[in-house]
């Protein structure tokens, strides 16, 4: 009998370890249950605490409110902000908004981050309308494409500008075709050059500035300079190649623009007639303008910018 307690016992001790590891390895899991539940609710408690931003949208005229954005996204850029105000105000059209940080400072660019504008939670912008937008394309194939199209009216005598007789009798000189060949050629190059060798960075511009509008070295060049911008750097300045037509670089910034002037001037010797001479000068004088303009950009933009080099016109000008 006692012998028979003595192996009870011992069976006893023996499954006491095993029981023990159970019990260890069920509070161990249940620890890591709720453990792992607690860390399901801090996450999500984390996740849901996502930092909103407000923008406020003022009139930059007269100052007053216009809207609120609501949960704006530090991460979004002025393009998104610009979304979100026209789904509020569907009357402005995301192209023909302009946002700035002072009711008279420079617009906002469309990748501009939201993140770096906000001092705090609430942000400030001032809304300015841009008007009827259109893409510079549509701008340049315009205006091309009508001077083009005048021209050859003129050409043919479809207006009744002049007498039946004039047009069946009168013989006119071998210039005036080759002066309608040139100025045909000329445009046409820009028209193909507008749809296939510009790029245009600011996509749009006003419908309004569209209405105040007024050879073979200026293609190259041009050629020459949407090389330089597709490599997406600014490192380099525009430099003259193996092509003879580039070698210009050399002495000006902008020898499209010389190349430009030269052949109005030279269809002004050709043609001898007054308005084109007039012609001739407001384009000269608004290349001038645009020359200058892009030499300082590149003096300021790059340091070791060649110092001999001006703005349209060697060593003058």
């Amino acid at each position: 009998m006692h012998a028979l307690c003595k192996g009870r016992a011992a069976i006893k001790e023996s499954m006491v370890p095993e029981k023990q590891n159970e019990i260890k390895s069920f509070l161990s899991l249940s620890q890591m249950v709720l453990t792992t539940g607690h860390f399901g609710q801090y996450a999500m408690q984390k996740h849901s605490k996502i930092s909103y931003v407000e923008v406020e949208i003022l009139d930059a005229q007269t100052k007053k409110q216009i809207c609120i954005l609501e949960k704006i996204l530090p991460s979004f850029t002025i393009a998104d902000v610009k979304h979100k105000f026209h789904k509020i105000c569907p009357q402005w059209h995301p192209s023909r908004v302009g946002l700035q940080l002072e009711c008279t400072g420079p617009l906002l660019n469309d990748t501009k981050v939201v993140k770096n504008l906000a001092a705090s939670s609430i942000v400030t912008l001032y809304f300015r309308d841009l008007g009827t937008q259109i893409s510079w394309i549509t701008v340049f194939l315009t205006e091309y494409t009508g001077r083009l199209l005048i021209y050859l009216l003129f050409y043919f005598r479809i207006l009744n500008l002049y007498e039946t007789e004039e047009i069946n009798h009168s013989r006119r000189h071998p210039v005036v075709h080759l002066a309608c060949i040139c100025h045909s050629l000329h445009y046409i190059k820009q028209i193909l050059e507008t749809l296939f060798v510009h790029s245009f960075t600011n996509g749009n511009t006003a419908l309004k500035k569209m209405l105040k509008v007024c050879g073979a070295g200026n293609y190259f060049t041009n050629v020459a300079l949407v090389q330089v911008h597709k490599t997406g750097t600014r490192s380099h300045f525009v430099r003259p190649t193996y092509n003879p037509f580039t070698w210009l670089f050399k002495l000006v910034s902008c020898p499209n623009y010389t190349y430009e002037m030269g052949t109005w001037i030279s269809f002004t010797i050709m043609t001898q007639t007054l308005p084109v001479a007039v012609f001739a000068l407001m384009v000269s004088l608004q290349l001038i303008f645009w020359a200058q303009r892009k030499h300082c950009k590149y003096q300021k933009d790059f340091k070791n910018y060649p110092s001999c080099r001006t703005a349209m016109i060697p060593l003058i000008l």
